[in-house]
């Protein structure tokens, strides 16, 4: 199965949820990628401040996005008075969402920009308020350009070590797809894909069924 990219032909400005930043950042290639594609790139200074803590200090997520913005690559924003109002009602509104998706959905809606979530209940809430489904980091690390620029090897590294190290989440329906890519030798180390437990479990079977002809 082929998958759509919904950021292929779209320009649009991306403002990044937290996650989407350590996913670039476990691929070891997040600057490459950031830099290849044609759109603009916006944080909330909110999603800047779910860094600051001492696990992502000491992997390094809290200096790579201080690092993108020292060179330009990414824009950090304020919330406005009037973004911080859709960020409250997010945050304190049962369910209420973490802030870093707030933030992202809140930036998004006011300043029409396009949000990059992967977390479920975000993504639902942002498709609620702003009307379009939001991209996925899938979407940043399967881009044409990206893949074009790093090259086959490197393209598929970087999009294992974003699923194995950064747990990336990608939707079910891509999974066929991202392990053709990465190899099912690989997709056996990336327990975050969708439906491992069954993916795998299966093939441990038929392992043990060519292990008991071979004896």
């Amino acid at each position: 199965m082929t998958y759509s990219n919904s950021l292929s032909d779209d320009t649009v400005p991306l403002v990044l949820d937290t996650s989407v930043l350590i996913n670039l950042h476990a691929s070891r290639c997040g600057v490459d990628i950031l830099t290849s594609i044609p759109n603009p790139i916006v944080v909330a200074n909110v999603v800047a401040g779910e860094l600051e803590n001492e696990t992502s200090r000491r992997n390094g997520e809290e200096a790579f996005l201080r690092a993108l913005s020292a060179a330009g690559h990414v824009m950090l924003v304020d919330l406005s008075d009037q973004e911080f109002e859709m960020f409250f009602e997010l945050t304190s509104v049962s369910p209420s969402l973490d802030d870093g998706e707030a933030a992202t959905i809140a930036v998004a809606s006011a300043r029409g920009l396009y949000p990059v979530i992967d977390e479920k209940r975000g993504r639902i809430r942002a498709s609620a308020i702003i009307g379009i489904e939001p991209a996925w980091s899938l979407d940043l690390v399967l881009h044409p350009i990206t893949a074009e620029s790093l090259g086959a090897e490197g393209h598929r590294e970087a999009l294992f070590r974003a699923l194995r190290d950064g747990r990336m989440r990608i939707p079910p329906e891509s999974t066929s797809h991202v392990v053709g890519i990465i190899g099912i030798e690989n997709a056996e180390y990336c327990t975050c894909l969708p439906g491992y437990k069954q993916l795998f479990s299966r093939r441990e079977q038929q392992k043990r069924q060519v292990n008991q002809l071979l004896i």
